[in-house]
């Protein structure tokens, strides 16, 4: 199991952003993480990354507790935040052998190759991160997360923003690497959910609301869209007509 999460909660003062969650992903798939702003997305992708501890529960990544094994879990995850962390001033190349030295990568150089082939970035691969276009620096970040060759890949909105060349392009790349990854994907689009997820899981106010396969998702709604369900399972008053 690449990831096992058991009971985990986290509290700030009196406020529970995840209350008692708990859900598997595999190897070789990839898993929507669903949820409106606040649901506790974020907080749980902080956890299994180690950037924060959980207050009580269990999260294991390839066997590893995220709590008292942190250095072996980010040996084995690959994280690319929302908002892509990057030196704007590097070179591609530059970049991408900066992370081969922290990681102590051995063949950085061939690493660096085999990196920028898979993520698409020849043509861009001597030019400064600050001059390239959002969706090349979503491919640096990618090509980061990637480049110690992790298990698990954790994405938190890694298609926000692109246009839809640069959209259809990623979702590519996402696919293909989730053949020998396990990946999980937080998103507000369930267009992309549709793409490329096999199972979903959907939270609300810290809790899982659903967890299931994407056809059986919508097999246990009468067939409904992704967003249909999404806003009956968490709470929303939305109008069906305003969801685009």
């Amino acid at each position: 199991m690449s990831i096992e999460v058991s009971d985990l909660c986290k509290t700030y003062g009196n406020q529970k952003a995840i209350d008692g969650i708990s859900f598997k992903a595999l190897p070789g798939s990839v898993l929507g993480f669903l949820g409106p702003n606040g649901a506790g997305k974020s907080t749980t992708m902080k956890i299994l990354t180690c950037f924060i501890p959980q207050t009580s529960g269990t999260a294991h990544i390839c066997g590893f507790d995220a709590r008292t094994d942190s250095m072996e879990v980010r040996r084995h995850i690959g994280y690319l935040p929302e908002h892509n962390p990057l030196y704007l001033d590097m070179y591609v190349k530059e970049a991408l052998a900066f992370i081969g030295a922290i990681q102590k990568i051995d063949q950085t150089e061939k690493r660096i190759n085999d990196v920028i082939e898979r993520c698409g970035l020849g043509d861009q691969q001597n030019k400064k991160l600050g001059a390239l276009s959002k969706g090349y620096r979503q491919r640096v970040g990618l090509a980061q997360a990637i480049f110690a060759d992790p298990k698990v890949l954790i994405l938190d909105e890694p298609t926000s923003g692109l246009d839809p060349n640069q959209v259809i392009a990623i979702r590519a790349l996402i696919k293909d690497l989730s053949k020998t990854k396990t990946v999980v994907l937080s998103t507000h689009i369930m267009q992309e959910v549709d793409a490329i997820c096999e199972n979903v899981i959907i939270i609300n106010k810290g809790k899982i609301v659903a967890d299931d396969t994407l056809t059986g998702l919508r097999s246990k709604h009468n067939n409904q869209s992704l967003e249909n369900i999404f806003i009956e399972l968490t709470g929303s008053h939305v109008h069906q007509a305003q969801i685009i």
